[in-house]
């Protein structure tokens, strides 16, 4: 199958790659990944719960540093990779979205409780995006 060229005679794909590179590169860099730093949170940070979600936030002691999360989607509450990890990318979806009005040097952990899924997909983006609201709400961040 021939490649769409350009005028120039590059092909267009060059560019979408970029823009997806760079958009992981973002992400990567608000997310926690290692173990020590889940375990940092949890243990000298502070919490807050609703029906679906429970977040932990802990204050970082390096300056200048983003916020960053990290996703935590237990079996119990999600059966299936498939469904977990779609709850992940539309969660931190939502979180990019509201990275701007997060105080920096944070790491927050967000928890999905039970019954998130089912409900998400049911009532939509929207209702998922005002359970992100609400636990931050709760939180005072």
């Amino acid at each position: 199958m021939p490649v769409a060229r350009s005028s120039s005679g590059a092909a267009p794909v060059a560019a979408s790659v970029s823009r997806r590179r760079r958009a992981a590169d973002v992400q990567r860099r608000h997310r926690l990944s290692r173990s020590r730093d889940f375990d940092a949170v949890y243990r000298h940070g502070r919490s807050v719960s609703t029906r679906f979600l429970t977040l932990y936030w802990f204050a970082r002691e390096e300056n200048g540093g983003e916020p960053r999360l990290g996703l935590s989607v237990p079996k119990k509450a999600v059966a299936g990779a498939v469904a977990r990890n779609r709850i992940k990318r539309r969660l931190r979806e939502l979180w990019r979205a509201r990275l701007e009005t997060l105080p920096p040097e944070r790491d927050y952990v967000l928890i999905v409780r039970p019954g998130l899924t089912e409900a998400a997909d049911e009532r939509g983006a929207e209702w998922l995006g005002e359970r992100v609201d609400e636990v931050l709400g709760k939180a005072a961040v």
